[in-house]
């Protein structure tokens, strides 16, 4: 079984403890008030790999605060970890420029492969619903983007999350492969 730590970052407010809870089937907070993560909450748990018949892959999803009070910590959070799924809103305009920040740091910083970034436009009950093109900047539109409504289409988020699941397993797969080539040859 493979084992996964994937970094859930990206804007205050945006839904990510709502889309951690769900991917990771954790029922804690659902009276809707909203509570600021305090630096970081790890949930883990298990999930099938999308396309990879019946492997699964042993997840530790870190759910990140977005609140830059917690920037000193971002070093620590980073470390050793195989994907970054940044969660945005996209009905709030300085949540697509603040998701440039934080690939950077998250992204750029780790030499993370594209396969290994998702981008999650999570919708919020109430918001405007839309799968439409996004207006991203040029080195975000080559990453995987998802639109996720937990009200109307919460199994399509989670096939989504799986097959990047799989995206990120094969990565590693494909870097561990390198690693043991170089130390061969």
């Amino acid at each position: 079984m493979f084992k996964a730590k994937i970094v859930l970052i990206g804007p205050k407010e945006c839904g990510k403890t709502t889309l951690a809870n769900f991917l990771s089937s954790t029922t804690e907070y659902l009276d809707g008030e909203y509570r600021p993560t305090q630096g970081v909450r790890i949930l883990e748990f298990e999930s099938q790999l999308q396309g990879s018949g019946d492997r699964t892959c042993e997840v530790e999803l870190w759910d990140c605060s977005g609140d830059f009070k917690f920037e000193s910590c971002w070093p620590a959070l980073m470390k050793d970890s195989s994907g970054v799924a940044i969660t945005f809103n996209p009905d709030v305009p300085t949540h697509l420029k603040e998701i440039e920040t934080w690939h950077s740091v998250f992204m750029s910083s780790q030499g993370l492969q594209d396969s290994q970034c998702l981008l999650i436009a999570h919708h919020k009950p109430g918001g405007e619903a839309g799968n439409g093109r996004l207006p991203l900047a040029s080195n975000l539109g080559k990453l995987q983007l998802i639109h996720s409504n937990l009200e109307e289409e919460p199994e399509d988020v989670r096939m989504a999350f799986c097959r990047y699941l799989g995206n990120v397993v094969n990565a590693m797969s494909e870097s561990r492969e390198r690693e043991e080539m170089s130390i061969i040859s």
